[in-house]
């Protein structure tokens, strides 16, 4: 759960909780001042594996640090394994910066239209276009059913199975009604967008896959990529099926807790996962969260492959890096340095999204 500090004392004392208290975002509060900006505190990173300067090592004299193997499997540079975690795999820069590119644009724009669901479907139902409504500067509005529709103004519209409907309207409109309705900004709504759901719909109050969901097919695109990246991790002989995807959107202090995904069927497929914007640490344990975890960075490009054992590690996400030196994305600037781009520009430079693709069955 994105940010839970909601843990048992048990919990508080295990390894994995440990590590993710010890990389999580936390301020300075030793300045009393209100008026001066909070400032993080500062984060041991020394135990941090960074693949990055691994690779750039490697290239250079062939050297690895202890542990650490690397294979080549067709990409443009070596796929790294972990002896003491088998199935997992780290592919450095696996995705170039058009690729980045468009699916930053894919995860803000399609992946959030129904019929896929988001965590804003459980109170506003499903929402149309809401990039679109942000680079509008719309409002969301509610209203009875009963009352009838106001479509002046109104450039998309929302409904949940209850007695309300929701619908974006331009701003001076819903600074009209907004004495009588309930309202929240697109801007808002896209800042607590926290997932997506691709393909076969993931029901999260029964942690199970619903079949009956409407859906749609993972894009054929998204399939290829997914495809060629499971490759190294495939069983000889076998081809990866993406059939269901999760795309998480973490913000400024978002974390993703200790878990495991576990609800595959056959887990010796892999799960993709595909790290956009901002730079992460990533913790990887063990079966148990007693099991220490060891961290890692995730850069803008990076892909993960958790296949056979890696599936029952505890895994998870503590910190992302938002400030201009550590997030690493310049090249990202560049990407969307055109005027056009400037609302995913804005959106990423505090921003990491992950896509991470599943064989369901």
């Amino acid at each position: 759960m994105y940010g839970s500090d909601k843990v048992s004392e048990d919990a508080e004392r295990t390894a994995f909780r440990k590590a993710e208290k010890k990389y999580k975002l936390y301020y300075d509060d030793s300045s009393k001042s209100s008026r001066k900006k909070k400032q993080p505190k500062q984060v041991d990173l020394s135990d941090v594996l960074d693949f990055k300067s691994i690779l750039d090592s490697y290239n250079q004299n062939g050297q690895l640090p202890p542990g650490i193997v690397a294979v080549e499997c067709g990409f443009k540079s070596p796929v790294f394994l972990l002896e003491n975690h088998p199935g997992f795999y780290f592919i450095p820069g696996a995705l170039s910066m058009e690729e980045q590119s468009k699916w930053i644009r894919e995860s803000l724009t399609s992946f959030p239209q129904p019929p896929n669901r988001t965590n804003h479907n459980a109170f506003y139902g499903p929402i149309d276009d809401l990039f679109s409504a942000v680079k509008e500067k719309n409002v969301l509005l509610e209203e009875e059913s009963s009352i009838g529709s106001l479509d002046l103004g109104a450039s998309s519209c929302t409904s949940n199975e209850d007695a309300h409907r929701w619908k974006f309207y331009e701003a001076d409109i819903a600074t009209l009604r907004g004495k009588t309705c309930k309202s929240v900004k697109a801007s808002v709504l896209l800042r607590k967008l926290r997932w997506c759901t691709l393909g076969l719909q993931f029901d999260w109050s029964k942690r199970n896959y619903n079949v009956s969901l409407p859906h749609k097919k993972i894009p054929d695109a998204l399939c290829q990529l997914a495809r060629r990246l499971a490759a190294p991790a495939m069983p000889i002989g076998e081809e990866f099926q993406p059939e269901a995807a999760i795309v998480n959107y973490f913000g400024l202090g978002d974390t993703l807790g200790g878990h495991l995904d576990d609800m595959e069927a056959d887990w010796s497929k892999p799960i993709v996962s595909i790290s956009l914007g901002c730079k992460a640490i990533f913790l990887l344990g063990g079966k148990s969260r007693e099991d220490p975890p060891l961290a890692m960075f995730l850069r803008s490009g990076d892909a993960v492959l958790m296949a056979g054992e890696a599936r029952e590690c505890f895994h998870g996400v503590p910190r992302i890096f938002t400030d201009r030196e550590n997030a690493e994305i310049a090249s990202l600037d560049l990407q969307f340095s055109h005027e056009d781009d400037h609302f995913f520009l804005e959106y990423i430079r505090n921003s990491r999204i992950n896509i991470n693709i599943r064989q369901v069955f």
